[in-house]
């Protein structure tokens, strides 16, 4: 009679989990980092793509249509920086929890303010993103919103623990107003750089700096001998401050434009896990601050 009861026991055990995290699973490392901040013990996360790859560059494989099939929820970028893989993650998985319009299909765009909406592109222009600029999570006013987004959408899908992440919410707004503090002795305002990648125009934005040309020709496209030699003669005549880039951006060009003008530049920290300092948002704005002062 007890090993019946014991059975039975341990069948309900399995049947009603006492303790259910979210399976999350989010496309960039700094959204994976707010997810796992704002969630902490209640969430398990998956983040499918790593700080050093070029976000604009992955291919969907097998083991994250995996994940996906598996997630309660799924938190991406949006403005079209996953459109090469994440709409066949999402057919592939055949998992309805998070198809779009459903609660579990978080797309974080939703919550920003997007600068460089196009009215109409086409290929000509580059490797363009015609709803915006979808590099905004370097913008402070960004981030809280995305966290907003965030932690509304855990407790639609976690009710009962709504306390819980509205608590861990209130404290990464408290450490992103420290981290402002910080910032603020971060003189920018008035500063020129020369950017690689169309990366930076939200952070420009908020912090008063200016971006005064590009090193590629158009976004996506590696600059021509031409472009670079009319890009030379241009700093030369009034020179920027830095010439700014990411680690997954081509550093040849970038050096040879640096030796050729004399300009320095700086490898900008574009996503948490970029630098072995920066493991989440905050930490990541502190990496940045340091290398652009």
């Amino acid at each position: 009679m007890k090993k019946i009861l014991l059975i039975l026991l341990m069948a309900l055990i399995w049947a009603h989990p006492v303790y259910a995290r979210i399976s999350v699973v989010t496309t960039l490392p700094w959204i994976g980092s707010l997810a796992e901040e704002l969630g902490k013990d209640r969430v398990e996360v998956r983040t499918l793509v790593k700080p050093q790859q070029d976000p604009h560059q992955i291919e969907a494989r097998p083991s994250m249509i995996l994940a996906a099939r598996n997630a309660d929820l799924l938190i991406y970028n949006g403005l079209d920086l996953e459109a090469g893989y994440l709409p066949v993650l999402i057919e592939s998985s055949r998992n309805p929890r998070i198809a779009p319009g459903k609660a579990g299909n978080l797309d974080c765009s939703q919550f920003v303010n997007v600068m460089e909406k196009l009215a109409s592109a086409d290929r000509s222009l580059g490797d363009v993103h015609p709803h915006g600029n979808p590099h905004y999570h370097l913008s402070v006013r960004n981030i809280l919103a995305a966290a907003g987004g965030m932690t509304d959408r855990m407790i639609r899908l976690d009710p009962d623990h709504a306390a819980f992440y509205r608590s861990n919410l209130a404290t990464f707004w408290a450490r992103v107003q420290e981290g402002q503090k910080r910032w603020a002795f971060v003189k920018l305002n008035g500063m020129r750089f020369v950017a690689y990648h169309r990366f930076f125009e939200y952070l420009a934005a908020e912090r008063g700096f200016e971006i005064v040309a590009y090193v590629e020709e158009k976004p996506g496209i590696p600059p021509s001998v031409g472009y670079i030699s009319r890009l030379v003669e241009s700093m030369k005549k009034s020179p920027p401050d830095a010439i700014i880039t990411t680690s997954y951006q081509n550093a040849r060009d970038v050096a040879a434009l640096s030796n050729r003008t004399g300009i320095k530049s700086l490898v900008v920290p574009h996503d948490v896990g970029a630098d072995p300092e920066g493991q989440d948002w905050v930490s990541l704005m502190d990496r940045i601050m340091d290398t652009l002062k």
